[in-house]
């Protein structure tokens, strides 16, 4: 039994490995613009990170599926693959990576002060040992986000050190944007990519013991 982790993100992969999961990682090359384009605008926040994470589970899924059934690999084994997507929502629109520096510090400035919610998407997919993919399992959290007042010079400083262009609300909260978080209100690590708790529950309706994925058990 493996987990895949359809991610890049560091921090993603660091919380897992901090509970005690060592997954494979396989990056989703999904093209999430695309797949926005053919949501419903009335969809909720909870539907459109929920429609990127499975879009991404089942890219990476449907990958490896092919792969398993050309006897390209190796070792097969049970895999539960993982797709993730985060996105802030603040006054009344949802917004993800800002990509430049402009975006960052006029996202930033919005945001000081304030409070936000951070909506990640959550979906699990099972590859079979024949390469089967199965149905999946799609859930969100959501996490309000309490800025502190955060000075323009502080902001500057922030953004140049490139740390919020390719993360989701243009902060961090285990790295330098730590200090200008004053709090959550709900799962912590959810802000970080990944919500444990919501994980182990999904995993479940696959019928999947959690500790099965401990590395060290």
């Amino acid at each position: 039994m493996r987990l895949v982790l359809g991610s890049r993100s560091p921090a993603r992969l660091s919380t897992l490995r901090n509970a005690g999961v060592d997954p494979i990682v396989v990056v989703s090359n999904l093209d999430e613009d695309a797949l926005l384009a053919t949501l419903d605008p009335a969809a909720t926040p909870e539907q459109i990170v929920g429609a990127l994470a499975l879009g991404k589970a089942m890219e990476v899924a449907e990958g490896l599926s092919t792969e398993i059934k050309r006897d390209k690999v190796d070792d097969r084994t049970r895999l539960v693959v993982l797709g993730c997507d985060s996105m802030l929502h603040i006054n009344g629109r949802m917004v993800g990576k800002p990509h430049s520096p402009e975006v960052a510090k006029e996202r930033i400035r919005e945001m000081r002060g304030g409070d936000a919610v951070l909506w990640t998407g959550h979906a699990v997919v099972e590859v079979s040992e024949d390469g089967a993919v199965g149905s999946p399992q799609v859930a969100s959290a959501s996490t309000i986000v309490h800025f502190g007042d955060i000075s323009d010079e502080e902001i500057d400083a922030y953004v140049a050190s490139g740390e919020p262009l390719e993360v989701a609300g243009s902060f961090t909260i285990d790295g330098l944007g730590g200090p200008f978080i004053r709090g959550v209100t709900g799962d912590p690590h959810s802000v970080v990519g990944v919500s444990l708790p919501l994980l182990r529950d999904l995993v479940s309706r696959l019928g999947i013991f959690w500790p099965d994925f401990w590395t060290s058990k």
